[in-house]
């Protein structure tokens, strides 16, 4: 999926382990869910920003609200591309848009949104994203990227 700027989203690849499956053979609808953790947790690292690094800053990313349609099933061991895509940038809050791919056919198994706000690790009040974060979400060309002042 290429976006209209022509910037590929993110992507994480990832495979599909038995733990990931239930009795069918078939990937637990709830796991796509932690797939897509994983994407945003790599995008955040693949801009320089560990978890961990921000958390010693006092600063955490919590899932506010979700939202997943499911497609196609994945099965043991296939191997998967897993979008994330910012779609808005607010002060103190991100659109994610995702989707999981099946690598083998380009099959699209699931697609979602996540409101993920940054709040404040001692308080879990929430507070504004970190200017360098920011900075780097706007300088990596996030393709779809709309800026909003405030929440």
């Amino acid at each position: 999926m290429r976006a209209q700027n022509g910037v590929e989203p993110f992507a994480h690849r990832c495979r599909v382990y038995y733990e990931d499956t239930d009795a069918g053979g078939v990937v637990y609808y709830v796991n796509y869910l932690k797939f897509m953790e994983r994407a945003r947790t790599e995008r955040l690292r693949d801009l320089g920003f560990a978890q961990s690094q921000l958390a010693q800053q006092n600063t955490l990313f919590v899932v506010h609200s979700s939202e997943a349609r499911y497609h196609a099933p994945a099965r043991l061991d296939d191997e998967l591309r897993v979008t994330a895509q910012v779609l808005e940038l607010n002060r103190a809050s991100l659109r994610f848009v995702q989707q999981v791919w099946r690598e083998s056919d380009a099959t699209l198994l699931c697609e979602g949104q996540f409101l993920v706000a940054c709040v404040r690790a001692d308080t879990f009040k929430p507070r504004a994203i970190p200017p360098e974060l920011r900075a780097a979400f706007v300088e990596a060309g996030s393709p779809g990227i709309h800026s909003n002042a405030g929440d």
